[in-house]
């Protein structure tokens, strides 16, 4: 099979406080929003980076959202970044540290509640120890 062209474009966000929203998620990314009428779009930051898009709620905020965004940092690292994010805002849910050898993972919620996890993946060598 073809490797596909689709590329993530965006990650769109309805939020009761888009402006209070996307000024924590640049916190997160490093990147520079930009807000226009009460929405606001935050651009990736480097090539690996990701777009994300901040809009106002138009419908009740449903109870659960069975999606969440998985972020990745280097090995050794999640502690520290978890730490950053909870200083920006965040709130730290749980950890998930020893339940596969081959990721660990803290999950945070953002200012508005919506989850999201920092996984750090250990050098294979350490992986398969």
């Amino acid at each position: 099979m073809d490797p596909s062209p689709i590329t993530l474009g965006s990650v769109n966000i309805e939020a009761a406080d888009p402006l209070a929203l996307v000024e924590f998620w640049a916190g997160v990314t490093g990147a520079t929003p930009s807000v226009n009428e009460g929405s606001a779009y935050l651009p990736p930051v480097g090539p690996g980076g990701f777009a994300m898009f901040f809009q106002p709620l138009t419908a009740p905020r449903p109870a659960h959202v069975p999606v969440h965004l998985d972020l990745t940092v280097p090995w050794q690292t999640r502690s520290t970044e978890v730490d950053r994010l909870v200083a920006l805002g965040a709130t730290k849910k749980w950890d998930v540290l020893d339940e596969h050898p081959h990721v660990r993972w803290t999950t945070l919620a953002d200012p508005e509640g919506n989850l999201f996890c920092v996984a750090e993946h250990p050098p294979a060598a350490e992986a398969s120890a």
